[in-house]
Protein backbone atom coordinates (compact mmCIF):
# COMPACT_ATOMS: atom_id res chain seq x y z
CA UNK A 1 0.00 0.00 0.00
CA UNK A 2 1.09 3.60 -0.80
CA UNK A 3 3.53 5.17 1.91
CA UNK A 4 3.10 2.20 4.43
CA UNK A 5 6.38 0.85 6.34
CA UNK A 6 6.21 -1.95 7.12
CA UNK A 7 8.44 -4.09 9.18
CA UNK A 8 9.80 -7.31 7.65
CA UNK A 9 11.77 -10.22 8.92
CA UNK A 10 14.63 -11.90 7.58
CA UNK A 11 15.34 -15.05 9.67
CA UNK A 12 13.51 -13.10 12.58
CA UNK A 13 15.70 -9.98 11.64
CA UNK A 14 13.38 -6.65 12.28
CA UNK A 15 13.84 -4.85 8.46
CA UNK A 16 12.19 -1.71 7.24
CA UNK A 17 10.76 -1.82 3.69
CA UNK A 18 11.71 1.04 1.17
CA UNK A 19 8.29 3.18 0.77
CA UNK A 20 6.75 2.33 -2.67
CA UNK A 21 8.89 5.31 -4.01
CA UNK A 22 11.62 3.38 -3.41
CA UNK A 23 13.88 5.17 -1.13
CA UNK A 24 15.14 3.55 1.64
CA UNK A 25 17.99 4.62 4.23
CA UNK A 26 20.08 0.45 5.08
CA UNK A 27 21.61 0.46 8.09
CA UNK A 28 25.64 -1.54 8.06
CA UNK A 29 24.80 -4.52 9.74
CA UNK A 30 27.48 -6.76 10.89
CA UNK A 31 27.31 -10.18 11.71
CA UNK A 32 28.36 -11.68 15.59
CA UNK A 33 28.51 -15.16 15.78
CA UNK A 34 28.59 -15.01 19.71
CA UNK A 35 25.12 -13.24 20.20
CA UNK A 36 25.21 -10.76 22.87
CA UNK A 37 22.60 -7.61 24.94
CA UNK A 38 24.02 -5.45 21.95
CA UNK A 39 22.51 -7.39 19.11
CA UNK A 40 19.23 -8.57 17.61
CA UNK A 41 19.92 -12.23 17.10
CA UNK A 42 23.08 -11.86 16.26
CA UNK A 43 23.25 -8.56 14.17
CA UNK A 44 25.41 -5.87 15.42
CA UNK A 45 23.55 -2.26 14.30
CA UNK A 46 25.96 0.68 14.67
CA UNK A 47 25.05 3.89 14.92
CA UNK A 48 23.66 5.88 11.80
CA UNK A 49 26.13 8.19 10.48
CA UNK A 50 25.88 10.91 7.48
CA UNK A 51 28.35 11.00 4.79
CA UNK A 52 29.17 14.60 6.85
CA UNK A 53 29.95 12.97 10.04
CA UNK A 54 32.24 10.93 7.71
CA UNK A 55 33.95 13.83 6.55
CA UNK A 56 34.54 15.51 9.85
CA UNK A 57 36.15 12.40 11.47
CA UNK A 58 39.90 12.80 9.29
CA UNK A 59 41.85 13.97 11.83
CA UNK A 60 44.59 11.76 13.12
CA UNK A 61 43.78 9.72 16.34
CA UNK A 62 45.64 10.89 19.69
CA UNK A 63 46.08 14.62 18.00
CA UNK A 64 45.02 17.54 19.35
CA UNK A 65 43.02 19.25 16.85
CA UNK A 66 42.13 23.54 17.22
CA UNK A 67 39.79 25.18 15.88
CA UNK A 68 40.03 28.59 13.83
CA UNK A 69 39.22 30.59 16.98
CA UNK A 70 42.56 28.87 18.75
CA UNK A 71 40.14 26.88 20.98
CA UNK A 72 40.87 22.88 21.36
CA UNK A 73 38.57 20.38 20.08
CA UNK A 74 38.11 16.82 21.21
CA UNK A 75 39.89 14.65 18.42
CA UNK A 76 38.12 12.80 15.96
CA UNK A 77 38.62 9.03 15.86
CA UNK A 78 40.21 7.69 12.86
CA UNK A 79 38.11 5.30 11.07
CA UNK A 80 38.79 2.45 9.64
CA UNK A 81 37.82 1.37 5.53
CA UNK A 82 34.24 1.18 5.43
CA UNK A 83 32.73 -2.07 5.50
CA UNK A 84 30.30 -3.75 3.88
CA UNK A 85 26.85 -3.09 3.86
CA UNK A 86 25.45 -6.62 4.96
CA UNK A 87 27.12 -9.89 5.39
CA UNK A 88 26.95 -12.62 2.64
CA UNK A 89 24.09 -14.74 2.01
CA UNK A 90 22.61 -16.99 -0.53
CA UNK A 91 19.67 -17.88 -2.65
CA UNK A 92 18.96 -21.36 -4.02
CA UNK A 93 16.19 -22.23 -6.76
CA UNK A 94 15.67 -26.03 -7.99
CA UNK A 95 15.11 -27.14 -11.72
CA UNK A 96 12.36 -28.79 -13.02
CA UNK A 97 11.12 -31.51 -14.79
CA UNK A 98 7.51 -32.17 -17.32
CA UNK A 99 6.29 -35.17 -14.79
CA UNK A 100 2.74 -35.41 -17.66
CA UNK A 101 1.33 -33.64 -20.37
CA UNK A 102 4.03 -32.66 -23.35
CA UNK A 103 3.40 -31.58 -26.94
CA UNK A 104 -0.38 -31.98 -25.70
CA UNK A 105 -0.18 -28.80 -23.97
CA UNK A 106 0.88 -26.81 -26.71
CA UNK A 107 -3.01 -27.80 -28.09
CA UNK A 108 -4.66 -25.85 -24.89
CA UNK A 109 -4.19 -29.47 -22.59
CA UNK A 110 -3.06 -29.80 -18.82
CA UNK A 111 -0.02 -30.29 -18.32
CA UNK A 112 2.22 -31.29 -14.90
CA UNK A 113 5.45 -29.69 -14.32
CA UNK A 114 7.09 -30.68 -10.85
CA UNK A 115 10.43 -29.52 -8.99
CA UNK A 116 13.39 -31.57 -8.74
CA UNK A 117 16.48 -31.34 -6.40
CA UNK A 118 19.27 -30.43 -8.70
CA UNK A 119 19.32 -26.32 -8.16
CA UNK A 120 21.12 -23.26 -8.54
CA UNK A 121 23.08 -21.66 -5.65
CA UNK A 122 23.45 -18.00 -5.85
CA UNK A 123 26.04 -16.74 -3.14
CA UNK A 124 25.81 -12.30 -2.76
CA UNK A 125 28.63 -11.24 -1.36
CA UNK A 126 28.64 -6.90 -0.57
CA UNK A 127 31.75 -4.84 -0.84
CA UNK A 128 32.78 -1.69 0.91
CA UNK A 129 30.91 1.19 0.39
CA UNK A 130 34.22 2.67 -1.63
CA UNK A 131 33.95 -0.34 -4.11
CA UNK A 132 31.33 1.14 -6.93
CA UNK A 133 31.18 -2.46 -9.13
CA UNK A 134 29.29 -5.15 -9.25
CA UNK A 135 30.46 -8.34 -10.90
CA UNK A 136 28.50 -11.29 -11.95
CA UNK A 137 30.50 -14.61 -12.44
CA UNK A 138 29.11 -17.99 -13.60
CA UNK A 139 32.12 -19.87 -13.39
CA UNK A 140 30.11 -22.95 -14.64
CA UNK A 141 29.47 -21.42 -18.18
CA UNK A 142 32.85 -19.40 -18.42
CA UNK A 143 31.29 -15.67 -17.60
CA UNK A 144 32.78 -13.10 -15.37
CA UNK A 145 31.92 -9.71 -16.17
CA UNK A 146 32.13 -6.41 -14.27
CA UNK A 147 30.74 -3.06 -14.57
CA UNK A 148 31.27 0.35 -12.76
CA UNK A 149 27.42 1.45 -11.16
CA UNK A 150 27.97 4.70 -11.67
CA UNK A 151 28.23 3.58 -15.68
CA UNK A 152 24.90 1.93 -15.79
CA UNK A 153 22.05 3.71 -17.60
CA UNK A 154 19.95 4.43 -14.54
CA UNK A 155 19.19 7.88 -16.44
CA UNK A 156 16.86 5.91 -18.61
CA UNK A 157 15.71 3.38 -16.17
CA UNK A 158 14.43 6.44 -13.42
CA UNK A 159 12.56 7.97 -16.28
CA UNK A 160 9.13 8.75 -14.51
CA UNK A 161 7.10 7.06 -17.46
CA UNK A 162 9.89 4.21 -17.21
CA UNK A 163 10.61 3.44 -13.16
CA UNK A 164 8.78 0.53 -12.27
CA UNK A 165 9.00 -0.89 -8.38
CA UNK A 166 9.28 -4.18 -6.15
CA UNK A 167 5.38 -4.24 -6.08
CA UNK A 168 4.51 -3.78 -10.26
CA UNK A 169 3.85 -5.95 -12.84
CA UNK A 170 5.86 -6.13 -15.12
CA UNK A 171 4.58 -8.65 -18.36
CA UNK A 172 6.49 -7.07 -20.98
CA UNK A 173 10.16 -5.79 -21.52
CA UNK A 174 10.50 -1.56 -22.50
CA UNK A 175 12.58 -1.85 -25.91
CA UNK A 176 13.70 1.11 -24.85
CA UNK A 177 15.51 -0.47 -21.86
CA UNK A 178 16.54 -3.36 -23.69
CA UNK A 179 18.20 -0.73 -26.05
CA UNK A 180 20.13 1.06 -22.87
CA UNK A 181 21.81 -2.11 -21.92
CA UNK A 182 23.16 -3.28 -24.85
CA UNK A 183 26.23 -1.28 -24.81
CA UNK A 184 26.78 -2.53 -21.41
CA UNK A 185 25.96 -6.43 -22.98
CA UNK A 186 28.26 -5.85 -26.46
CA UNK A 187 31.18 -6.01 -24.19
CA UNK A 188 31.05 -9.20 -22.59
CA UNK A 189 32.72 -12.56 -23.19
CA UNK A 190 34.41 -11.51 -26.78
CA UNK A 191 36.38 -14.26 -27.74
CA UNK A 192 33.68 -16.95 -26.72
CA UNK A 193 32.30 -18.78 -29.57
CA UNK A 194 29.16 -17.15 -30.85
CA UNK A 195 26.68 -19.78 -28.95
CA UNK A 196 28.41 -19.66 -25.59
CA UNK A 197 28.52 -15.48 -26.06
CA UNK A 198 25.10 -15.43 -26.87
CA UNK A 199 24.49 -17.84 -23.60
CA UNK A 200 26.66 -15.25 -21.33
CA UNK A 201 24.83 -12.24 -22.98
CA UNK A 202 21.61 -13.62 -21.95
CA UNK A 203 22.27 -14.12 -18.64
CA UNK A 204 23.51 -10.99 -18.12
CA UNK A 205 20.70 -9.40 -19.93
CA UNK A 206 18.53 -10.84 -17.06
CA UNK A 207 20.44 -9.96 -14.34
CA UNK A 208 20.93 -5.62 -15.56
CA UNK A 209 17.56 -5.64 -16.06
CA UNK A 210 16.40 -6.73 -12.52
CA UNK A 211 19.25 -5.06 -11.36
CA UNK A 212 18.46 -1.18 -13.38
CA UNK A 213 14.95 -2.28 -12.63
CA UNK A 214 14.69 -2.51 -8.93
CA UNK A 215 17.92 -1.13 -8.16
CA UNK A 216 19.39 2.59 -8.01
CA UNK A 217 22.20 4.13 -8.33
CA UNK A 218 23.53 4.11 -4.49
CA UNK A 219 23.13 0.49 -4.26
CA UNK A 220 26.26 -1.03 -2.95
CA UNK A 221 28.79 -3.04 -4.72
CA UNK A 222 28.35 -6.56 -5.19
CA UNK A 223 29.95 -9.66 -6.29
CA UNK A 224 27.14 -12.15 -7.27
CA UNK A 225 28.28 -16.07 -8.17
CA UNK A 226 26.09 -18.12 -9.35
CA UNK A 227 27.06 -22.13 -9.26
CA UNK A 228 24.37 -24.60 -10.90
CA UNK A 229 23.95 -28.76 -10.32
CA UNK A 230 21.41 -28.27 -13.41
CA UNK A 231 22.44 -29.28 -16.94
CA UNK A 232 22.20 -26.76 -19.14
CA UNK A 233 20.48 -26.81 -22.38
CA UNK A 234 18.31 -30.42 -21.14
CA UNK A 235 15.19 -29.12 -20.61
CA UNK A 236 15.21 -28.88 -16.79
CA UNK A 237 14.47 -25.39 -16.45
CA UNK A 238 18.21 -23.96 -15.68
CA UNK A 239 17.30 -20.27 -16.74
CA UNK A 240 14.33 -19.96 -14.99
CA UNK A 241 16.15 -21.10 -11.95
CA UNK A 242 19.06 -18.62 -12.50
CA UNK A 243 16.12 -16.27 -12.81
CA UNK A 244 14.45 -17.26 -9.14
CA UNK A 245 17.88 -16.79 -7.76
CA UNK A 246 18.80 -13.20 -8.86
CA UNK A 247 15.11 -11.91 -8.31
CA UNK A 248 14.89 -13.30 -5.00
CA UNK A 249 18.51 -11.84 -4.15
CA UNK A 250 17.81 -8.29 -5.15
CA UNK A 251 14.44 -7.90 -3.23
CA UNK A 252 16.68 -9.28 -0.50
CA UNK A 253 18.95 -6.99 -1.01
CA UNK A 254 16.12 -4.17 -0.93
CA UNK A 255 14.75 -5.39 1.89
CA UNK A 256 11.38 -6.28 0.37
CA UNK A 257 10.73 -10.14 1.21
CA UNK A 258 8.99 -11.15 4.39
CA UNK A 259 10.20 -14.45 5.97
CA UNK A 260 10.87 -17.35 5.87
CA UNK A 261 10.43 -17.99 9.61
CA UNK A 262 8.34 -20.50 11.24
CA UNK A 263 5.70 -18.91 12.24
CA UNK A 264 5.35 -16.61 9.22
CA UNK A 265 1.28 -17.34 8.16
CA UNK A 266 1.30 -18.81 4.54
CA UNK A 267 -0.68 -16.00 3.31
CA UNK A 268 2.06 -14.16 3.73
CA UNK A 269 4.66 -16.54 2.48
CA UNK A 270 2.97 -16.63 -0.71
CA UNK A 271 2.62 -12.87 -0.94
CA UNK A 272 6.93 -13.37 -0.83
CA UNK A 273 6.34 -15.97 -3.58
CA UNK A 274 4.64 -13.93 -5.51
CA UNK A 275 6.57 -11.53 -5.42
CA UNK A 276 10.04 -13.38 -6.44
CA UNK A 277 7.93 -15.41 -9.42
CA UNK A 278 6.83 -11.90 -10.79
CA UNK A 279 10.23 -10.75 -11.11
CA UNK A 280 11.61 -13.65 -11.83
CA UNK A 281 9.73 -14.16 -15.03
CA UNK A 282 11.43 -10.73 -16.13
CA UNK A 283 14.59 -12.39 -16.45
CA UNK A 284 12.90 -15.32 -18.06
CA UNK A 285 11.65 -12.78 -20.65
CA UNK A 286 15.44 -11.40 -20.96
CA UNK A 287 16.38 -14.78 -21.92
CA UNK A 288 13.88 -16.69 -24.01
CA UNK A 289 11.37 -13.22 -25.55
CA UNK A 290 8.30 -15.17 -24.81
CA UNK A 291 8.30 -17.80 -22.02
CA UNK A 292 5.16 -19.82 -20.77
CA UNK A 293 6.01 -18.63 -17.21
CA UNK A 294 5.62 -22.44 -16.24
CA UNK A 295 9.49 -22.67 -15.14
CA UNK A 296 9.96 -20.03 -12.94
CA UNK A 297 6.77 -20.78 -10.95
CA UNK A 298 7.89 -24.19 -10.41
CA UNK A 299 11.03 -23.38 -9.50
CA UNK A 300 9.76 -20.29 -6.85
CA UNK A 301 6.84 -22.45 -5.24
CA UNK A 302 8.62 -25.44 -5.47
CA UNK A 303 6.67 -29.10 -5.24
CA UNK A 304 4.25 -28.83 -8.90
CA UNK A 305 1.95 -26.98 -10.88
CA UNK A 306 -0.51 -27.99 -13.23
CA UNK A 307 -0.65 -25.87 -16.19
CA UNK A 308 -3.12 -25.16 -19.02
CA UNK A 309 -2.72 -22.21 -21.76
CA UNK A 310 -6.12 -22.91 -24.11
CA UNK A 311 -5.64 -19.16 -25.47
CA UNK A 312 -2.00 -17.62 -26.27
CA UNK A 313 -2.91 -14.24 -26.34
CA UNK A 314 -3.40 -14.82 -22.15
CA UNK A 315 -1.22 -16.05 -19.43
CA UNK A 316 -1.65 -19.78 -19.31
CA UNK A 317 -3.70 -21.08 -16.06
CA UNK A 318 -1.50 -22.25 -13.32
CA UNK A 319 -2.86 -24.55 -10.41
CA UNK A 320 -0.31 -25.22 -7.56
CA UNK A 321 -0.45 -28.68 -6.20
CA UNK A 322 0.72 -28.39 -2.90
CA UNK A 323 0.58 -31.57 -1.74
CA UNK A 324 2.46 -33.41 -4.42
CA UNK A 325 4.90 -36.29 -2.34
CA UNK A 326 8.48 -36.12 -2.19
CA UNK A 327 9.63 -38.88 -4.59
CA UNK A 328 12.79 -40.44 -5.06
CA UNK A 329 13.71 -39.52 -8.87
CA UNK A 330 16.05 -41.18 -11.59
CA UNK A 331 16.82 -38.34 -14.33
CA UNK A 332 19.21 -39.41 -17.38
CA UNK A 333 20.72 -36.80 -19.42
CA UNK A 334 20.72 -38.88 -23.45
CA UNK A 335 23.44 -35.94 -24.34
CA UNK A 336 21.78 -35.98 -27.39
CA UNK A 337 20.69 -32.56 -28.64
CA UNK A 338 17.74 -31.99 -29.66
CA UNK A 339 15.33 -28.88 -30.93
CA UNK A 340 11.91 -28.22 -28.99
CA UNK A 341 11.24 -26.28 -32.28
CA UNK A 342 11.37 -29.21 -34.70
CA UNK A 343 9.67 -31.49 -32.22
CA UNK A 344 6.63 -29.54 -31.91
CA UNK A 345 6.41 -28.85 -36.04
CA UNK A 346 6.46 -33.08 -36.13
CA UNK A 347 3.96 -33.32 -34.05
CA UNK A 348 1.81 -30.35 -35.08
CA UNK A 349 2.23 -31.75 -39.29
CA UNK A 350 1.28 -35.55 -38.18
CA UNK A 351 -1.91 -33.51 -36.90
CA UNK A 352 -2.22 -31.66 -40.19
CA UNK A 353 -1.67 -34.85 -41.82
CA UNK A 354 -3.75 -37.58 -39.65
CA UNK A 355 -6.09 -35.33 -37.55
CA UNK A 356 -8.05 -38.96 -36.87
CA UNK A 357 -5.74 -40.50 -34.98
CA UNK A 358 -3.77 -37.68 -33.59
CA UNK A 359 -6.26 -35.43 -31.74
CA UNK A 360 -7.41 -38.81 -29.84
CA UNK A 361 -3.86 -39.04 -28.84
CA UNK A 362 -3.21 -35.66 -27.59
CA UNK A 363 -6.77 -35.87 -25.78
CA UNK A 364 -5.67 -39.59 -24.18
CA UNK A 365 -2.17 -37.47 -22.34
CA UNK A 366 -5.01 -35.00 -21.15
CA UNK A 367 -6.83 -37.56 -19.48
CA UNK A 368 -3.78 -38.86 -17.99
CA UNK A 369 -2.79 -35.17 -16.75
CA UNK A 370 -5.98 -35.03 -14.87
CA UNK A 371 -5.68 -38.70 -13.34
CA UNK A 372 -2.62 -37.66 -11.78
CA UNK A 373 -3.82 -34.51 -10.62
CA UNK A 374 -7.28 -36.38 -9.37
CA UNK A 375 -4.59 -38.95 -7.63
CA UNK A 376 -2.59 -36.98 -5.78
CA UNK A 377 -5.16 -34.21 -4.84
CA UNK A 378 -7.56 -37.42 -3.33
CA UNK A 379 -8.09 -36.51 0.75
CA UNK A 380 -6.67 -40.37 0.93
CA UNK A 381 -3.39 -40.28 -1.64
CA UNK A 382 -0.39 -41.45 0.36
CA UNK A 383 2.46 -41.32 -1.27
CA UNK A 384 4.08 -44.44 1.17
CA UNK A 385 1.87 -46.64 -0.21
CA UNK A 386 3.19 -48.50 -2.91
CA UNK A 387 -0.09 -48.54 -4.61
CA UNK A 388 0.03 -45.05 -4.92
CA UNK A 389 3.39 -44.69 -6.55
CA UNK A 390 2.37 -47.33 -8.59
CA UNK A 391 -0.54 -45.73 -9.95
CA UNK A 392 1.72 -42.56 -10.88
CA UNK A 393 4.55 -44.41 -12.65
CA UNK A 394 2.36 -46.14 -14.50
CA UNK A 395 0.96 -43.23 -16.01
CA UNK A 396 4.22 -41.90 -16.71
CA UNK A 397 4.72 -44.92 -18.84
CA UNK A 398 1.84 -44.63 -20.66
CA UNK A 399 2.09 -41.36 -21.33
CA UNK A 400 5.61 -42.47 -22.74
CA UNK A 401 3.80 -44.99 -24.93
CA UNK A 402 1.43 -42.20 -26.24
CA UNK A 403 4.53 -39.38 -26.78
CA UNK A 404 6.45 -42.16 -28.71
CA UNK A 405 3.35 -42.84 -31.15
CA UNK A 406 3.51 -38.99 -31.92
CA UNK A 407 6.77 -39.48 -33.35
CA UNK A 408 8.51 -37.89 -30.26
CA UNK A 409 11.03 -40.20 -28.78
CA UNK A 410 14.67 -41.42 -30.35
CA UNK A 411 16.69 -44.45 -29.99
CA UNK A 412 18.42 -43.75 -26.64
CA UNK A 413 15.38 -42.60 -25.12
CA UNK A 414 13.59 -45.69 -26.37
CA UNK A 415 17.61 -47.58 -25.38
CA UNK A 416 16.88 -46.15 -21.46
CA UNK A 417 13.29 -47.55 -21.40
CA UNK A 418 14.69 -50.46 -22.00
CA UNK A 419 17.16 -50.69 -19.44
CA UNK A 420 15.30 -49.56 -16.40
CA UNK A 421 12.35 -52.38 -18.06
CA UNK A 422 15.07 -54.84 -17.63
CA UNK A 423 16.57 -53.79 -13.74
CA UNK A 424 12.69 -53.55 -13.17
CA UNK A 425 13.22 -50.48 -10.15
CA UNK A 426 10.63 -48.22 -12.05
CA UNK A 427 8.34 -46.80 -14.54
CA UNK A 428 10.07 -44.02 -17.35
CA UNK A 429 8.89 -41.50 -19.37
CA UNK A 430 10.78 -38.76 -21.77
CA UNK A 431 10.12 -35.39 -20.46
CA UNK A 432 10.05 -32.17 -22.19
CA UNK A 433 10.17 -32.08 -25.97
CA UNK A 434 11.56 -35.09 -26.57
CA UNK A 435 14.01 -36.07 -29.52
CA UNK A 436 17.17 -36.26 -27.37
CA UNK A 437 17.55 -34.48 -23.76
CA UNK A 438 16.47 -35.94 -20.80
CA UNK A 439 14.23 -39.29 -19.73
CA UNK A 440 13.30 -39.32 -15.93
CA UNK A 441 12.10 -42.61 -13.89
CA UNK A 442 10.40 -42.58 -10.69
CA UNK A 443 11.99 -45.58 -8.56
CA UNK A 444 9.59 -47.81 -7.05
CA UNK A 445 10.09 -48.37 -3.03
CA UNK A 446 11.69 -52.03 -3.32
CA UNK A 447 14.83 -51.07 -6.01
CA UNK A 448 17.68 -51.85 -4.09
CA UNK A 449 21.04 -50.49 -3.91
CA UNK A 450 22.63 -53.02 -6.19
CA UNK A 451 20.25 -53.40 -8.77
CA UNK A 452 20.99 -49.43 -8.82
CA UNK A 453 24.38 -49.48 -8.99
CA UNK A 454 24.49 -51.95 -11.83
CA UNK A 455 22.19 -50.25 -14.15
CA UNK A 456 24.18 -46.78 -13.19
CA UNK A 457 27.24 -48.33 -14.71
CA UNK A 458 25.42 -50.16 -17.66
CA UNK A 459 23.96 -46.03 -18.08
CA UNK A 460 27.79 -44.73 -18.04
CA UNK A 461 28.78 -47.65 -20.41
CA UNK A 462 26.76 -46.29 -23.43
CA UNK A 463 27.14 -42.99 -22.96
CA UNK A 464 24.57 -41.40 -20.84
CA UNK A 465 24.77 -38.96 -17.86
CA UNK A 466 22.26 -40.22 -14.54
CA UNK A 467 21.43 -37.60 -11.88
CA UNK A 468 19.92 -39.55 -8.73
CA UNK A 469 17.01 -36.45 -7.59
CA UNK A 470 13.82 -35.80 -5.88
CA UNK A 471 10.61 -35.08 -7.61
CA UNK A 472 8.47 -32.04 -5.75
CA UNK A 473 10.98 -30.60 -3.57
CA UNK A 474 11.30 -26.91 -2.23
CA UNK A 475 11.35 -23.99 -4.25
CA UNK A 476 13.38 -20.76 -3.44
CA UNK A 477 15.54 -21.15 -0.43
CA UNK A 478 17.40 -18.28 1.36
CA UNK A 479 20.51 -19.19 3.86
CA UNK A 480 21.33 -15.62 5.62
CA UNK A 481 23.63 -15.42 6.38
CA UNK A 482 25.78 -18.17 4.30
CA UNK A 483 26.83 -19.73 7.22
CA UNK A 484 26.31 -23.79 7.32
CA UNK A 485 27.36 -26.42 9.73
CA UNK A 486 28.91 -28.72 7.38
CA UNK A 487 30.60 -30.80 10.00
CA UNK A 488 33.52 -28.39 10.28
CA UNK A 489 35.16 -27.36 13.63
CA UNK A 490 34.47 -23.17 12.99
CA UNK A 491 32.63 -22.28 16.00
CA UNK A 492 28.80 -21.31 15.07
CA UNK A 493 29.60 -22.91 11.62
CA UNK A 494 31.50 -22.73 7.99
CA UNK A 495 31.31 -18.80 6.57
CA UNK A 496 30.49 -19.79 3.07
CA UNK A 497 32.81 -17.27 1.13
CA UNK A 498 34.07 -16.71 -2.24
CA UNK A 499 37.21 -18.41 -2.52
CA UNK A 500 35.26 -21.72 -0.81
CA UNK A 501 32.41 -21.43 -3.56
CA UNK A 502 34.67 -20.86 -6.73
CA UNK A 503 36.72 -23.63 -5.59
CA UNK A 504 33.66 -26.03 -5.40
CA UNK A 505 34.55 -29.40 -7.32
CA UNK A 506 31.85 -29.64 -9.98
CA UNK A 507 28.55 -31.09 -8.88
CA UNK A 508 29.03 -32.75 -6.01
CA UNK A 509 31.77 -31.11 -4.67
CA UNK A 510 28.40 -27.68 -4.65
CA UNK A 511 25.96 -29.66 -3.13
CA UNK A 512 28.62 -30.94 -0.60
CA UNK A 513 29.40 -27.50 0.44
CA UNK A 514 26.13 -25.50 0.34
CA UNK A 515 23.24 -28.12 -0.83
CA UNK A 516 19.96 -27.51 0.81
CA UNK A 517 19.82 -31.48 1.59
CA UNK A 518 22.29 -34.13 2.53
CA UNK A 519 20.67 -37.15 0.95
CA UNK A 520 17.51 -37.63 -0.55
CA UNK A 521 15.04 -36.05 1.89
CA UNK A 522 17.35 -34.94 4.87
CA UNK A 523 17.21 -30.94 4.95
CA UNK A 524 20.21 -28.99 5.74
CA UNK A 525 20.12 -26.31 8.92
CA UNK A 526 20.10 -23.01 7.85
CA UNK A 527 17.98 -22.80 4.62
CA UNK A 528 14.74 -21.76 4.89
CA UNK A 529 11.96 -21.92 2.39
CA UNK A 530 8.48 -20.26 1.81
CA UNK A 531 7.09 -22.96 0.49
CA UNK A 532 7.46 -24.79 4.21
CA UNK A 533 6.06 -22.16 6.22
CA UNK A 534 2.59 -22.00 8.14
CA UNK A 535 0.57 -22.54 9.50
CA UNK A 536 -1.89 -21.59 6.97
CA UNK A 537 -4.84 -19.62 8.67
CA UNK A 538 -8.43 -20.62 6.94
CA UNK A 539 -11.30 -18.07 6.48
CA UNK A 540 -12.48 -18.37 10.15
CA UNK A 541 -9.28 -17.34 11.44
CA UNK A 542 -8.46 -20.63 12.63
CA UNK A 543 -4.87 -22.51 11.87
CA UNK A 544 -4.52 -25.59 9.54
CA UNK A 545 -2.02 -27.69 9.11
CA UNK A 546 0.30 -27.61 6.15
CA UNK A 547 -0.61 -29.93 3.71
CA UNK A 548 2.18 -31.63 1.44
Amino acid sequence: MPGLSVDWRIGGLPLHSPTPSGDSKIRSLSWNNHTDPASVNGWIIPDEETEDDMESSKSVEGEQVSNRHGATERPAIQRKASSPMMPAFMTSAPGKVIVYGEHAVVYGKAAMAAAISLRSYLLVTALSKSQRTITLRFPDIGLEQSWMIDELPWSTFSQPSKKVHYYNLVDKLDPELVEAMQPHLSIISPKASPEDRKTHQNAASAFLYLFLSLGSRSFPGCIYTLRSTIPIGAGLGSSASISVCLSSAILLQLRTLSGPHPDQPREEAELQIERINRWAFVGEMCIHGNPSGVDNTVATGGKAVVFKRGDYSKPPTVTPLRKFPELPLLLVNTRQSRSTATEVAKVAALRKARPAITEPILEAIDKITESAYALISASDFDANEPKSVQELGGLMKTNHGLLTALGVSHPKLERICELVESAGVGWTKLTGAGGGGSAITLLNSNASPSTLKALEDRFAGEGFEKYETTLGGDGVGVLWPAVLHNGSEDEGGEEIDQEKFLNADGRDGVEKLVGVGVGSFEKREGWKFWNNVGPHVNSEGKQEPISG
